[in-house]
């Protein structure tokens, strides 16, 4: 799994250094390093008034912030990764 996070000027306004940190933790307390592969990107293109876009393989998500975090984590990076080790 490849995340992509942005790094643009936008983004890095609204919160990218944060999210990125966040993103760094949670691949490590749940042992994702060889799951997960960590990016920046420069303007993905779909920029919004609130939080950070964050792509996932194929999936732009827009409007990532701290306080929403953990349920982004959990709804797009554990509970896919879940769905691919059952399909194994």
């Amino acid at each position: 799994m490849l995340i992509q996070v942005c790094v643009g000027s936008s983004c890095h306004l609204k919160g990218s250094p944060e999210i990125v940190e966040l993103l760094q933790k949670a691949v490590s307390d749940y042992h994702l390093e060889d799951e997960v592969a960590l990016a920046g990107s420069f303007c993905i293109g779909k920029c919004n008034r609130i939080g950070v876009t964050v792509q996932i393989d194929d999936d732009i998500h827009t409007g990532v912030t701290k306080e929403s975090f953990k349920e982004f984590f959990e709804q797009n990076v554990l509970n896919v990764l879940n769905v691919l080790k059952e399909g194994k």
